[in-house]
């Protein structure tokens, strides 16, 4: 299969550059895989959708601000490192701009100057490895400098406002180590949890801290040639065990969250506990094991998050729906409205 089945025309102005006032506000198409049919609807009235004896799996990762900007030593001239990976105590593989200002040994400094970098090596793509100095926690000065790292497709003249640490974050994140949030889950409140709850569905936490391979795009035609960028998930054994027990369809909210039950899952679908990393790349053909049913945003053309969804509900029944929401002017992406797939 190609990546080019995957493409489907999208007006700029459909994605969205700032999240609803309210998180629950967004629409929410539902897609019923059985009938082969779609629905539009509202993510406020998500309770109904979810029966007595389900089990909501969630992606409790939390976004940590990985977008520093710094100035090159002696120049001055402005840099930008977004964090793409803790390669050992204080050093970190960054995507990096303009990388060509970035060679071995360019040091680097951020904020009042307590925090500096140095490269030490060069890797492809625009990537380098930076050793971090500072005095006490590396987090701590991560926290005190850095932005939340906002997606490329998100162009507004203000590219970071105080908005996005509260709102690119789930309401119920508390596990640090995400560069992206799993936007699927930023449409829950506190009061639809409630609800949820209230109909005796439990709900399970697991964690995949979201990774670079979020924003990667597809290289290559053949689809059988691509690889999703590892990522690393934990279960928890009490996690396991609620989802291990349901009764009813385990409902995963995000593909960051369908990808950690996947991985995890055995041939029978039993879910395991632990620790693991996750190199499974989802393309049509793929038997699901531990999802039955799947809420997740509106992804990119051409992307692997696409190919995901196709693969869990039909190709040519996703873009069918996908050019709805189109016509609809449903808003799409990361701060976006979202899909229900059951």
């Amino acid at each position: 299969m190609l990546i080019s089945d995957f493409d489907f025309d999208l007006p700029d102005e459909l994605i969205a550059q700032h999240p609803l006032e309210k998180r629950d506000e967004s629409r929410m198409l539902a897609l019923d895989r059985s009938g082969q049919s779609f629905s539009d609807s509202f993510f406020k009235d998500f309770p109904g959708f979810v029966n007595k004896d389900d089990c909501l799996i969630v992606n409790n990762t939390k976004v940590f601000p990985a977008r520093l900007i710094g100035k090159r030593e002696p120049s001055g001239g402005q840099v930008e490192l977004f964090l793409v990976r803790e390669v050992e105590t204080n050093v970190w593989e960054a995507l990096a701009r303009p990388a060509r200002r970035l060679k071995r040994g360019q040091r680097i400094f951020f904020g009042d100057e307590s925090l500096k970098g140095e490269v030490i090596e060069e890797l492809s793509e625009g990537h380098r490895v930076v050793r971090f100095y500072c005095e006490g926690s590396l987090s701590e000065k991560i926290d005190a400098f850095g932005q939340t790292p906002l997606p490329p497709y998100i162009k507004r003249k203000d590219s970071f406002l105080d908005e996005d640490r509260e709102r690119y974050q789930t309401v119920y994140a508390n596990r640090r180590g995400a560069i992206a949030a799993p936007t699927a889950g930023l449409h829950f409140t506190r009061k639809i949890l409630h609800e949820i709850k209230a109909k005796n569905v439990k709900i399970a936490e697991i964690t995949l801290h979201v990774g670079y391979g979020t924003f990667e795009p597809v290289r290559v035609e053949d689809l059988s040639k691509h690889r999703v960028s590892s990522e690393q998930f934990e279960i928890s054994a009490e996690s396991a065990k609620t989802i291990n027990e349901t009764k009813g369809r385990k409902i995963a909210v995000g593909t960051t969250t369908t990808r950690a039950l996947e991985s995890a899952a055995d041939k029978d679908g039993i879910v395991k506990s632990g620790d693991g990393e996750t190199t499974l790349t989802i393309t049509p053909g793929y038997k699901f094991k531990a999802v039955d049913a799947l809420v997740t945003n509106f992804h990119l053309p051409r992307s692997s998050l696409l190919v995901l969804i196709s693969a869990f509900a039909g190709r040519d029944f996703v873009l069918s729906a996908y050019r709805h929401a189109v016509s609809q002017r449903y808003r799409f992406y990361s701060y976006g409205d979202c899909m229900v797939i059951i």
